[in-house]
């Protein structure tokens, strides 16, 4: 049985994935894959692993050969579920893989928000240091985490771990309800649920966790932005599209809010034309979406992977998130 990964480089540079080449008797692996290659890169592979190239219907109507599609990632909006489903593809994805990664990245955005960290570094290696007239900078304000509010929006396994995480900082964590933002996971007894509305009104910190979704889009928009603290920060690690960026803007501009930090834009790479982008603001950091980027937990996403594709292999599907039918191999 014969394998190809797409974009291989998507998982970074040096990476050992023998976990997952030693699953077939075969494999071609590319470090990345344009929509011009693709036909002739799965027109004859029966297992595929694609983290961000699109495989369409057409693109699986090509690939006659093609058993089993594992998703380098945990979104599969890349992938045409129905047309897989009905061409009895298997299409597995990765899960929780990234968690400590995303959870200890939260908390670095929002501490350094907090601290005017970017700031104080840049000062520093500019020589303001170096000119004050007493032994310190307090130029920037800094304010402690301790005391404050966390507001998560999707109280799943990462919001859980930033809640965690937060609570060891000394902050209280409120969530939204489930009825605003749908979720599985139990609330621990240390976390209030509150409508949206609410939560807005009393974080001082909102950390989005939710999924991008028909009803997520713009989630945060100028409405929401209006009923935030003028003292608050927003930190989005989930979707780019959950926030109009226009509004973010706006609300920076006009100190609607005090800060954000974002790891995710609505395209990506983004454009030249990218409004975040256009004007340097110290209150709005922007990291290249790599939140989840920790050596361990992409060796974790790679050994998910090689569980996938043996689960496959032995009729015991693992994290499968379509309905394929029966599987096509022997």
């Amino acid at each position: 049985m014969n394998g190809v990964i797409l974009d291989a480089d998507s998982l970074g540079l040096g990476m050992d994935l023998s976990p997952i080449t030693t699953q077939l008797s075969g494999w071609s692996v590319y470090a990345a894959t344009s929509q011009e290659d693709l036909f002739d890169r799965i027109e004859t592979a029966e297992v595929v692993l694609t983290n961000k190239v699109i495989l369409s219907r057409t693109a699986l109507r090509h690939a006659k050969q093609l058993k089993h599609i594992s998703v380098m990632a945990t979104g599969t909006n890349n992938i045409d579920l129905g047309a897989a489903s009905e061409q009895g593809i298997s299409v597995s994805n990765a899960a929780g893989y990234a968690t400590p990664s995303v959870s200890q990245h939260v908390l670095t955005l929002m501490l350094n928000l907090a601290t005017n960290m970017p700031r104080y570094l840049q000062d520093t290696q500019a020589g303001q240091w170096q000119k004050s007239p007493v032994f310190c900078r307090l130029d920037h304000p800094i304010i402690e985490l301790s005391g404050k509010t966390l507001g998560i929006i999707g109280l799943g396994e990462l919001g859980l771990a930033v809640g965690k995480l937060a609570t060891a900082f000394g902050m209280t964590v409120i969530a939204a309800s489930a009825q605003a933002i749908p979720s599985s996971a139990p609330t621990p007894t240390n976390i209030v649920r509150c409508d949206l509305p609410t939560l807005l009104q009393r974080a001082d910190v909102v950390s989005l966790h939710c999924p991008l979704t028909t009803d997520t889009e713009h989630l945060i928009d100028a409405a929401s932005l209006a009923v935030m603290k003028p003292s608050a920060f927003l930190i989005n690690t989930a979707r780019g599209a959950l926030v109009d960026s226009q509004a973010l803007l706006d609300a920076l501009e006009a100190g609607h809010i005090a800060g954000a930090a974002v790891d995710v834009l609505a395209i990506e790479p983004p454009t030249l034309q990218e409004a975040l982008l256009q004007i340097h603001r110290p209150n709005l950091l922007i990291t290249p979406h790599n939140a989840w980027g920790a050596l361990e937990s992409r060796q974790r996403l790679i050994q998910q992977m090689a569980d996938n594709i043996r689960g496959f292999c032995a009729n015991t599907p693992v994290r499968q998130v379509n309905a394929a039918g029966p599987l096509k191999h022997s």
